[in-house]
């Protein structure tokens, strides 16, 4: 009988290591960092594993995986077109709709600040103007 074992990490073990990757990239930076942190603290060869891993995959030093415009990559990959001319069109149309709705709602939550602003301010005028009427009948 041969047997075929090997040193070599099975796909299992890899897809464990895999999962992680991806939940701590998902998380971002700050996750990667509390990891190595915890690592230190509970077992000084995995923080220095966690830092020598993030130092050399360029995590330790690379920016967000945000672009320039502040979409993330989920966002990006909505903006690629499909080949399907009807859904592309169908998307963009969506997307600027909700964009729409998205600035419309801003301005009314701008709008409303506003009067609130302005109703605080009439409030106050009207205490300080109540307070300077009982100031001057007491002269």
């Amino acid at each position: 009988m041969t047997s075929l074992s090997t040193n070599a990490p099975t796909a299992q073990t890899l897809g464990w290591f895999a999962r992680s990757e991806n939940w701590l990239d998902e998380k971002g930076k700050g996750a990667w960092i509390a990891a190595m942190v915890l690592g230190f603290i509970f077992c000084w060869p995995v923080g220095l594993a966690l830092l020598l891993y993030m130092i050399w995959s360029k995590r330790m030093f690379s920016k967000s995986h945000r672009t320039s415009n502040g979409m993330g990559r989920h966002a990006m990959h909505a903006m690629k077109p499909t080949g399907n001319s009807a859904f592309d069109t169908y998307k963009a149309d969506t997307l600027r709709r909700l964009e729409e709705e998205q600035n419309n709602f801003e301005s009314f939550l701008e709008r409303l600040r506003d009067a609130k602003d302005k109703a605080e301010f009439d409030q106050f005028m009207d205490d300080r103007a109540g307070s300077s009427d009982k100031g001057d009948t007491a002269a």
